[in-house]
């Protein structure tokens, strides 16, 4: 297979490396600066780019053809956008906060846990996520994707970072030295509390994620999620 890299930074890095090891080839690493892209030679691309690049190297890549994973956060006012054409074009596309196969069994389990959770009003929820100091967006995608999935399964109605405030669900992002990714589910209540949560120990999860999912959209066309790749239904 034959893949293109948009953004060349740790983790374009990390998915060059992995990619090879797997037998596949990078036949392109575009980061800031470059204009002139030859599309003829991708089969698949793997956008990790910056927030203001992504929008613009997933339509080109679905007007050429190519089948384009994103995993670039700090962009999702535009998703829908991306979506509309990728449908208008009969493009193939993916996007997920977080690619980490791990993480997408725990964001299955948060909405479990809501769902049962919803029947209980005096468990407050609550969300924590600590990343590394380099991370520029906060709340990071994944503590967005757990929010939406809490308010989906229950009356909470919107998420808010770094407040507390009635029908809401608290998002505390923190940025600490080196770490890859942690994120901490929690319904305290009066007697007791219930908490999960989900630890990367390196950033190798998250590229090893975005290289199946590239795998596996070889020959399709839609808009797609890592719970079609991992059949989570």
């Amino acid at each position: 297979m034959k893949i293109a890299l948009f953004g060349y930074g740790k983790m374009g890095k990390m998915i060059e490396h992995l990619a090879e090891v797997k037998g596949h080839t990078i036949v392109a690493k575009i980061d800031v600066g470059i204009t002139e892209i030859d599309y003829s030679n991708m089969d698949v691309a793997i956008d990790f780019s910056m927030p203001e690049a992504a929008l613009k190297n997933i339509k080109g890549c679905i007007e050429a053809g190519v089948p384009i994973i994103s995993g670039t956060t700090g962009w999702l006012d535009h998703y829908e956008e991306a979506v509309a054409f990728c449908r208008e074009q009969k493009g193939a596309f993916l996007y997920a906060s977080n690619f980490s196969l791990g993480v997408h069994v725990f964001f299955e389990l948060n909405r479990y846990l809501a769902r049962i959770m919803s029947t209980l009003p005096d468990y407050k929820v609550s969300i924590e996520e600590t990343h590394h100091t380099q991370k520029l967006d906060a709340p990071s995608g994944t503590a967005i994707t757990l929010a939406e999935g809490i308010i989906d399964e229950s009356e909470y109605d919107t998420w808010l970072l770094n407040k507390n405030e009635s029908g809401s669900v608290p998002i505390h992002s923190h940025r600490v030295g080196e770490v890859p990714g942690t994120h901490l589910v929690s319904y305290t209540g009066g007697v007791d509390e219930i908490s999960i949560e989900h630890k990367a120990h390196n950033r190798e999860g998250f590229a090893l994620g975005a290289v199946i999912a590239a795998e596996w959209i070889l020959g399709k066309k839609g808009v797609f999620s890592m719970k079609d790749v991992l059949n989570l239904g």
